[in-house]
């Protein structure tokens, strides 16, 4: 969406083929006015209509499963992705503590993600936080990535919508999803 001072100037949607662009239209001006309170005039809403096989294979890792299993002190946390038809399971051991449980899942995520990445490339998740914004929990990831002798550092986020575990791995994906794509074996 562009916005132009007080005004909407353009929306571009990518959308499946199962509806008429138009209907798309009319549903993307609906939500605008249920949820926003913004009249959308239909001119400025674009929309590109791709097969729905285009649209599931992007070029993210999508999360598939997150299984964390306690047995006393230590935790066995182990994640799985779903990415371009391979399936990417991730699997460390450590402390059985809330804080480190959280790590722990951060640090099972990188583990999955590095079987589909240039081996030069070095991933490291250097903190993982809960925290409450707007009333809203949030999981913050920090992670670095070291190639050809450049570290960057990247920071991603989402919501805690009922799973802290899966919010943490999607914190991970956010920090690194621009740039996995060119990080791809």
């Amino acid at each position: 969406m562009i916005i132009d001072g007080d005004s909407v100037t353009e929306v571009h949607i990518v959308s499946s083929l199962d509806k008429a662009p138009k209907q798309v239209v009319r549903d993307v001006q609906t939500l605008a006015q249920a949820a926003y309170s913004l009249a959308l005039d239909r001119r400025v809403v674009s929309v590109v209509q791709l097969p729905e096989s285009a649209l599931s294979e992007g070029d993210r890792p999508v999360v598939v499963d997150v299984l964390e299993l306690i047995d006393g002190a230590h935790t066995k946390v182990s994640v799985t992705l779903a990415w371009q038809g391979e399936s990417l399971v991730g699997m460390v051991e450590g402390a059985a503590g809330e804080a480190s449980r959280h790590r722990l899942i951060a640090e099972a995520t990188v583990a999955a993600l590095r079987q589909a990445l240039q081996q030069d490339t070095a991933f490291g998740v250097t903190s993982i936080d809960l925290v409450t914004l707007g009333g809203r929990r949030i999981a913050v990831a920090q992670v670095v990535i070291v190639s050809d002798g450049n570290e960057r550092l990247m920071v991603g986020s989402a919501l805690v919508n009922g799973d802290p575990g899966r919010a943490i791995v999607r914190a991970v994906l956010d920090a690194l999803n621009r740039h996995i794509p060119e990080l791809r074996r």
